[in-house]
């Protein structure tokens, strides 16, 4: 339990996307999360919601190794959304999942949009609070990126997931674009109930002793700290672009970090490779930003975002 759980009960820190209610502001970046392992290190009830790993219609490998690499200010990843697929996940990680009084929101991933849509259907009947659709992953070679970099696409997919899916759907952009308001006013359209943004920035590092690239994949997914001003910046334009909620992360490592998201426009947010290097940092961040708002008098996220001016 939080030391800061009286606390809390005095500050109202929830937070309403399309119709579901979270606790707290503060959710798990896809693909950063396991319930099982980051379980182990602090309460899960401590999350406004937990966004899973993404999950396929059929189990995806993955890229192969090495497919992770530290860089100054963050890390690369090309995973290539390893994952045992639909079936396996809903008979046993959402059972595991729905033990807790924290959302649950899934992460579907594509190489197509039949794909898209078939995972969408089978979570129709589940315990699954919320989708989070994935047309954002610069590490996968077919669907993802390809879907999230062009708005007609991008819409496209939304609105065919919105079609079977009686879950609230939040798509995930990527930065990896010219203008990520036209993606983000495309999706809203075709019926997004919510944007999550951003996903990693495509980078790459190379070994200058082996004159290698240092992942097998050789590009992959940038994150952490030093895209953080990136994030904060195409949150804020997003923010003026649509009406409908927006998650936001990229490189958030502290209470004040959520602060500064919610003051961009951002309705909650993802925290991702803070965890990495610290496994508590969820909880962590959450018990800072409590901290924040009682140094400011804060008694809602509301009146951190009113309290911006420009």
């Amino acid at each position: 339990m939080s030391n800061h759980q009286g606390t809390e009960k005095k500050l109202d820190l929830s937070v309403n996307i399309a119709g579901v209610t979270l606790n707290n502001p503060i959710t798990t970046a896809s693909g950063t999360f396991s319930a099982y392992e980051s379980g182990a290190f602090y309460n899960l009830n401590e999350l406004g919601a937990m966004i899973t790993k993404g999950v396929a219609n059929i189990p995806w490998d993955g890229n192969p190794t090495p497919r992770i690499a530290e860089t100054y200010g963050g890390m690369l990843n090309a995973v290539g959304l390893q994952n045992p697929g639909i079936d396996y996940f809903i008979a046993h990680e959402l059972p595991y999942l729905r033990q807790f009084d924290t959302k649950i929101i899934v992460n579907v991933a594509g190489r197509s949009i039949e794909d898209y849509c078939e995972v969408a259907e089978k979570l129709n009947g589940t315990a699954a609070d919320m989708l989070e659709v994935n047309i954002s992953c610069p590490n996968v070679k077919k669907g993802g990126i390809g879907f999230g970099t062009h708005s007609e696409m991008a819409a496209k997919v939304t609105k065919e997931v919105r079609r079977v899916s009686k879950k609230p759907i939040i798509i995930k952009l990527t930065p990896n674009v010219t203008d990520i308001t036209e993606i983000a006013k495309a999706v809203e359209a075709e019926g997004a109930d919510a944007v999550s943004l951003i996903n990693t920035l495509l980078g790459m590092k190379i070994d200058v002793h082996r004159k290698k690239p240092v992942l097998a994949n050789k590009m992959g997914g940038f994150s952490g700290p030093a895209i953080k001003p990136v994030a904060v910046r195409m949150v804020y334009q997003v923010r003026r672009a649509v009406n409908i909620p927006i998650i936001g992360l990229g490189g958030i490592m502290t209470g004040e970090d959520v602060a500064e998201f919610i003051m961009a426009g951002a309705d909650a947010v993802s925290v991702g490779t803070a965890a990495f290097v610290n496994p508590t940092a969820p909880a962590d961040i959450k018990n800072e930003l409590i901290e924040y708002m009682q140094k400011y008098n804060f008694k809602s996220l509301k009146e951190i975002r009113e309290a911006f001016t420009e």
